[in-house]
């Protein structure tokens, strides 16, 4: 039975605020130690932030279309940010709530106090004072304003200022607070067993009188602009891209101001006055609490050293053929070897490709890079590998958001080296994470390849889930060749066989392998589909799901983030269960199972089902093989399945409800059950 259009799909953005509200939840959750909570908050701002600069910002420029062009596209983005900036104020109140009534008591239950200006002892006023002296003082940079004259006022995106009101209501001034140069959290030395510890912005809120000493000031609110992420580039076909990528990341750092976060004690007089001097409307005005960037708290400081109050260690797990081998080319010749992070170190990983850097009998080694890491391992080796008169080609994502300075940075660098270094193309990101090297061994090169679901990043892999294989398997490795040569410009299509390769054959593939699902649920077989990603918007994919649950095809999801699908609606998709587990770690990887009545199809990759993965994006999705890693890959992603501790439920109302555990079930907290089955798998 046909939907209409509205109630067939959720609006991307309004869902996304349902999984920052999982994040929300892991910082209410008393299961998680006390710091932990603390980052979940940091986390959860850090995310709010960046939707606001790439989200938020882009329905702001549909507004700029014509309403008539708007109508016939059924764009509402008015209708649809004042439900964002309704939703967020709720999940504010909540993130309020949570710091002020849990996590400040539970601190000082501790032995840890945040002290705030006001309750500044006269010992602690001198510190503050000296303190403010010598470090804080001369990072200061004091704009005033008269309301009566022109003025033009530029905040910096996500830089915490204060908005400082006059006796002269004519008069106002903006201080920024230097967290960059100075820190967010001062330690206030006291005894072993009582630490006070004070924000930056409660130093200066304090002295803020030296900096107008000849005014008497009646407010300080503290207030932070967010802008616009997105790089606006004309005529992107001219010229060379990552250039004109580079030239542009100003804007990102000037664009349009998409929301201003202000203390919420804030007159409603001075509010006027800040909006008309940035130029914003109503809409862009967002009331918050005393304090902004509650992402600092990923760096709050712990002077107790309490384990406690964090998680418990998990020492990266021993793989049990990469940890005795010599040579990883004999070991990954012999069998397929999977790995998974972060149960498992990045180390395996760098450790492969020093070998084929020092390695005689490598004469060529290829890798995309999505999110390239500072000063690594990984890219020591590369460059090792370019001294030692390897080929070396290396495909630079420089349209990857946020780090487009430092990959394009590092393509230079290489290209300084002698590696042949390949940029974006026009309108098209290169997102899968694959690593081809070739060996002359006897008379024939032998290929090994790398596909993984995540960056070559060694300190995201320690938070991110995230999977891998390694193979010299003739018929993948041929067709990663081939795949190289298409980004190389040596090919046009890489004419896969086994791999899934966007935009080429990958919505081709899954679409058909649904289609044979819903004709085997038509023909009473038994017909199933699990699926695994980190968000489900194509339009086109959720279609297709709907008619295989109306035609009876089992679907079982885990959807880390959104989601546009509505699982659970009779005569639509009574047949889709989802869940999503938001834990310690972010789970990142993407695995697909198709029952394909009794001949079971697994495979893994860096695409989620979304129309820029499948469209507009270089991805790799993977069959996998080996039937040990077949079994290890299943036996996770079962796991997962059943996890009753942090997986909630997305149902058709988002209520984001936990999984509840049946009467004597077992516990199963996924992510520490996966540690612990490959722990047995790898070490007995």
């Amino acid at each position: 039975m046909q939907q209409p259009n509205e109630e067939r799909f959720r609006h991307r953005d309004l869902n996304w605020l349902s999984f920052n509200e999982r994040v929300l939840q892991e910082a209410e959750d008393h299961l998680n130690p006390l710091f932990e909570r603390m980052k979940f908050l940091a986390i959860f701002s850090s995310n709010l932030d960046e939707y606001f600069r790439v989200r938020v910002s882009q329905l702001r420029q549909m507004k700029r279309v014509k309403k008539s062009i708007r109508k016939k596209l059924a764009l509402r983005p008015s209708k649809i940010t004042k439900q964002i900036i309704e939703e967020v104020k709720k999940q504010q109140d909540r993130f309020g709530k949570v710091y002020h009534d849990e996590i400040v008591p539970e601190l000082a239950e501790n032995g840890i106090h945040i002290l705030d200006s006001e309750h500044y002892n006269t010992q602690q006023k001198e510190f503050v004072a000296s303190f403010f002296q010598n470090k804080v003082q001369e990072k200061l940079r004091p704009i005033r304003l008269d309301l009566q004259k022109e003025n033009e006022l530029f905040l910096e995106n996500s830089i915490l200022y204060f908005l400082v009101t006059f006796q002269n209501e004519d008069h106002l001034a903006v201080v920024n607070i230097p967290v960059n140069d100075c820190g967010r959290f001062v330690m206030i030395k006291d005894t072993e067993e009582i630490h006070h510890i004070t924000y930056l912005d409660e130093i200066i809120r304090h002295e803020m009188h030296h900096l107008f000493s000849e005014d008497e000031i009646t407010g300080i609110f503290e207030i932070k602009l967010s802008r616009d992420a997105e790089l606006y580039i004309d005529d992107i076909y001219s010229g060379v891209l990552a250039e004109k990528i580079y030239e542009s990341l100003k804007q990102r750092t000037d664009g349009q101001p998409t929301r201003l976060l202000y203390d919420a004690s804030m007159p409603k007089e001075v509010q006027k006055k800040i909006r008309k001097l940035l130029g914003l409307g109503k809409i862009d005005m967002m009331p918050g609490g005393k304090y902004h960037n509650f992402k600092d708290f990923m760096s709050f400081p712990d002077p107790t050293n309490n384990p406690k109050l964090h998680f418990e260690e998990l020492p990266p797990l021993p793989h049990k053929n990469f940890e005795k081998s010599t040579n990883y080319f004999k070991t990954i010749a012999e069998k397929d070897q999977s790995i998974h992070f972060p149960f498992m170190s990045f180390a395996y990983l760098e450790k492969f490709l020093d070998q084929a850097a020092n390695d005689e009998q490598v004469t060529h080694i290829k890798i995309s890079l999505y999110r390239v890491a500072d000063e690594s391992q990984l890219t020591s080796s590369l460059m090792q590998a370019l001294e030692n008169g390897k080929e070396v080609t290396v495909f630079v994502e420089a349209k990857a958001r946020f780090d487009e300075e430092n990959n394009i940075t590092w393509g230079r660098k290489f290209e300084e080296k002698g590696a042949h270094v390949i940029y974006s193309y026009p309108k098209v990101k290169v997102h899968s994470k694959i690593m081809l090297v070739c060996r002359e061994e006897g008379e024939e090169t032998q290929r090994y390849s790398y596909i993984g679901t995540g960056n070559f990043n060694a300190e995201t892999s320690k938070i991110y889930c995230d999977h891998a294989i390694f193979t010299a398997n003739k018929d993948i490795t041929k067709e990663m060749d081939r795949l190289f040569k298409v980004l190389e410009g040596e090919l046009i299509i890489p004419r896969e066989k086994n791999l899934l390769i966007s935009p080429f054959s990958t919505r081709q593939e899954f679409s058909r392998m649904i289609y044979n699902e819903i004709e085997n649920a038509r023909e009473g077989k038994k017909a199933r589909i699990v699926a695994k990603m980190n968000s489900l918007e194509d339009e086109e994919m959720i279609d297709l799901l709907y008619k295989a649950s109306q035609a009876g095809v089992e679907i079982r999801m885990l959807i880390r983030g959104f989601t546009s699908l509505i699982p659970g609606v009779k005569g639509l998709s009574e047949n889709i269960y989802i869940t999503s587990i938001v834990d310690r770690f972010l789970e990142h990887g993407r695995i697909y199972i198709f029952e394909n009545g009794g001949e079971e199809l697994m495979f893994y990759g860096s695409a989620d089902w979304m129309n820029r993965n499948l469209n507009r994006r270089i991805e790799v999705i993977s069959p996998i093989l080996d039937e040990e890693i077949r079994q290890e890959f299943k036996d996770i992603l079962t796991i997962q399945l059943n996890d009753n501790v942090k997986a909630r439920i997305q149902d058709s109302e988002e209520k984001n409800e936990y999984v509840q555990r049946a009467s004597g079930e077992p516990e199963i907290r996924s992510q520490y059950q996966i540690y612990e089955y490959l722990k047995e798998r790898h070490t007995s």
